[in-house]
Formats: structure tokens, sequence, C-alpha cells
């Protein structure tokens, strides 16, 4: 499943034209799987309807989720799973109920590419992480087999959603990801970087092979060979203070 097709574009000016577009998924649960340990308070930064939200409370009903969008609609629709939903613009300032408080985990599930500096982004908000706090990131592949194939085939025509999404800003691929987003938080550790995504099968995969023989040879490609398979990059990274001050 590609989880970059329909999530969260939170930013003034790529939204300009649409500010009540909604972005509602199933969340991103290879994600959500690189937290470890307890995860006490989260803020999800483009959270859309709240949907990574609701896994989260799933998975850990004692943490207290904060999200941001650019969208009045989104924020109604995720606060349901969340303490409280700010609207603002990422890539301005902050509301001053976000700068006071000190978060464990923060995530950026397929907001990022829609930014026009997502460095900076990610630096401003790194600094409401605790120390030992985790920053966890999602962005789909630009070079993945699939969009190669429209590349060679001479289509680079924007779409409504996925990899070349009309409000797409950046792109990004397994090799240049962490490069470009951390390259402006030094206190951020690199502590993984994988994909998920899948091995071009089709029949074999239909009608042939088990399902756990065609999730085995997917995450093998994707290992193996990730900036080819892989659909989107997942990053995690921790916040390392000097001298441990926190």
């Amino acid at each position: 499943m590609q989880y970059s097709n329909r999530i969260v574009p939170q930013t003034l000016h790529a939204l300009a034209n649409n500010p009540d577009r909604i972005y509602k998924n199933v969340g991103n649960p290879p994600l959500l799987a690189l937290l470890e340990g307890r995860v006490r308070r989260v803020i999800d930064v483009g959270c859309g309807s709240g949907d990574n939200a609701a896994l989260l409370k799933s998975r850990y009903p004692g943490c207290e989720i904060f999200g941001i969008t650019y969208s009045a609609a989104e924020a109604q629709l995720a606060r349901r799973s969340m303490a409280a939903c700010w609207v603002a613009d990422i890539e301005a300032d902050l509301p001053a109920e976000i700068t006071a408080l000190r978060f464990d985990t923060i995530i950026f599930s397929h907001v990022l590419e829609h930014l026009r500096d997502p460095g900076v982004v990610v630096s401003r908000f790194t600094r409401l992480l605790q120390n030992g706090g985790a920053a966890i990131i999602a962005v789909p592949n630009a070079l993945s087999y699939a969009m190669r194939w429209q590349f060679l085939r001479g289509d680079f025509e924007y779409q409504s959603e996925g990899v070349l999404d009309d409000t797409h800003l950046r792109f990004f691929t397994y090799r240049t990801a962490d490069k470009y987003l951390l390259g402006k938080c030094p206190e951020l550790k690199l502590v993984s970087k994988s994909v998920t995504g899948s091995i071009p099968l089709w029949l074999l995969r239909r009608y042939v092979l088990p399902r756990s023989w065609s999730s085995y040879i997917d995450a093998l490609a994707c290992r193996l060979w990730p900036n080819l398979f892989g659909y989107q990059v997942l990053i995690k990274a921790v916040h390392e203070r000097a001298n441990g001050s926190g």
C-alpha cells in the first residue's frame, strides 16, 4: 500500500487554493511501528483528520496526542482522537500554546514534501522534543520502480495524489531523505532508515504465490534495493542534547 497517496499536505502555500481539502486514510502503521517504549506525549505535524492519532490511541491508551493542521475541517475531525489540535501554517510562527509544550515523540507523516524548506520545519519542531525523544518521518520515494518506469515513458504530469501530487514542492529518495530532512538538526541522531514497498510480481502474487511468500519477497527486495522498490522512506531520529542536558 502506498501510504503517500492521501496523507496530509499542510502548508499555507500548498493549500491556498483549497484550504478545506480533507486528507483521510487508515493512518501509517509502518511508521508508527518505529515507536518503542512508553509513548506519553505526541505531536502529529500535519495530522490530517487524525487517523494516526486513532491508531496511537489504540496502542497507547494513556498517550496524550496533539496535532496541527492548516485545515479547520480536518482539525474538527482530528480532535476526536486528540487532546488538542491547532489550525496553523507550520511554515509560519507556531501558536504559543504549542511552543510551551514538550513532547517525547514528533510525527511527520507525508507532510514534509509539501513544504518550501522542510529541513527548517523539522529543526523548529525538534526544539520541542525532550532529551531522548524521537522524531519519526515518512516521505514518498521519488525513485521507486513505478516512478522510474513512468519517467522513462516521458510521463511527468502532476496529479491529485501520489508521488506527483500537485501540492508537492520537494522530492526525496531513500538515499537523500535523511540528508535533506535532518541536515539542519545536528541534535538529531539517525537511528534507522527503511522503506515499505513491493516488488512487481503481477499474476504470481495474485494467483500463484501464498501471501506469506509474497510478503517475504517484498521485504527482501526492499531491504536489498530500498531505492528501487520502496514506496515510502521511513526515518527515525533521536534527540540528543549536548552534555545530556534537557
